[in-house]
């Protein structure tokens, strides 16, 4: 994807298919805001080529930074060596640590793969977002799959391939607590908001993005 009107085309195509716009969100790796507003405007007409502004992909929508991995994704050889230099960020954290936690969706493959580095059991994650249409993100709630590990009691790593807003992340972490787990640390490919922890359990990355520009 090069440019505003590939994220609104594919937002569209995404949404004819039925998904949630957080579940479109997820797969454009952007704000649950900015997933609203390209949907929005997937009814409308595109914007040319080139007017992405520092306050919004067309000077007044949302401000947020599309993350396109997927020449990563796409290759199983690519995944393995970024999912080996992920759990070297995680490794310090000691050998006692046996489950890695993957933030479905994209986080699942990585977390599979980290998991394997590691050597630890794997679970997954479904945030509440993937239900998120509009409205009070607070009145829905997320879950771990049954049919991986369990949570509880059990110290644990954290995986997902991006940090937009930081809310997934946060999310992920109370509901492993609540679960009577112990998160010690959390790592993604890309963090747009450059932060070190969240709610006391470190982050590590591989990129940190961060938008430039000036104020209009």
């Amino acid at each position: 994807m090069k440019n505003v009107d590939d994220l609104i085309e594919s937002a569209s195509e995404l949404a004819t298919r039925g998904l949630s716009k957080g579940e479109i969100a997820d797969e454009l790796n952007v704000s649950r805001e900015t997933a609203s507003w390209l949907v929005e405007r997937s009814d409308t007409t595109p914007q040319p080529t080139g007017t992405e502004q520092s306050n919004g992909p067309t000077g007044n929508g949302p401000q947020d930074i599309h993350v396109d991995w997927s020449a990563i994704g796409r290759d199983s050889g690519r995944m393995e060596s970024i999912a080996s230099a992920m759990a070297d960020l995680l490794a310090k954290h000691g050998e006692d640590v046996d489950l890695t936690i993957g933030i479905e969706k994209a986080g699942g493959p990585i977390a599979t793969l980290v998991a394997r580095e590691l050597e630890t059991d794997l679970a997954t994650y479904t945030p509440a977002k993937h239900q998120w249409e509009e409205g009070d993100l607070d009145e829905l709630g997320g879950m771990f799959s049954r049919n991986f590990a369990t949570i509880r009691d059990r110290e644990c790593y954290i995986v997902d391939d991006t940090i937009t807003s930081g809310t997934t992340m946060r999310e992920t972490i109370e509901a492993i607590r609540a679960d009577g787990g112990d998160p010690l640390a959390c790592v993604v490919l890309a963090d747009k908001q450059g932060v070190e922890e969240i709610d006391g359990v470190p982050v590590y990355s591989l990129l940190q993005v961060i938008s430039v520009g000036k104020d209009d």
